[in-house]
């Protein structure tokens, strides 16, 4: 299978969820055994080496491939949520998205100044929820993060946002 194979198999929803919006739907591209089997085997390979203790999972999206690489990876699994999700302590971050404003949470106990991370979420556009969720694991203090997008809409230049040390990888381009 080919990275356009899969590019191929995500639904483009316009004026989604509000006008002027071109909603890239991932739902389409897990649907398929083969395309979630693909996009798992990539994943996998690109973290295979780089000593991940955790994957932070960005809800909700994130949920969806966060889990299943963390366990390919032999890796835990922490969910950042939108507040009011998660029962412990919390830090919170707050940012702009392309749409509005919003913020997430993250457990305060979630990691520890050993853990090596990945971050995971399914769509890099303007970066705003990234770099929050990035905010939120430096804040917690942690050896090494990777951040990881299913796909990147180029155009939003979301991926300037993000300091030159910090490596973000991204499957598929829009």
């Amino acid at each position: 299978m080919s990275i356009e194979k899969l590019r191929n198999s995500v639904r483009n929803i316009p004026d989604f969820p509000i006008e002027g919006i071109q909603f890239k739907d991932v739902t389409t591209l897990f649907k398929s055994a083969e395309n979630l089997r693909e996009i798992t085997d990539i994943l996998t390979k690109m973290y295979a080496d780089k000593g991940i203790t955790k994957v932070v999972g960005i809800e909700s999206r994130g949920f969806i491939m966060g889990p299943i690489m963390a366990v390919e990876l032999g890796a835990g699994f922490v969910p950042v949520r939108k507040p009011g999700k998660l029962p412990a302590d919390v830090f919170e971050e707050k940012y702009e998205k392309e749409y509005g404003t919003d913020a997430i949470q993250i457990h305060k106990d979630a990691l520890s100044p050993d853990d090596v991370v990945l971050i995971h979420d399914d769509l890099l556009a303007t970066g705003g929820t990234m770099i929050a969720a990035y905010n939120l694991v430096k804040k917690i203090g942690v050896k090494k993060v990777y951040i990881n997008f299913l796909i990147e809409l180029e155009d939003m230049k979301g991926r300037e946002l993000f300091a030159k040390d910090v490596e973000v990888e991204t499957l598929i381009k829009f």
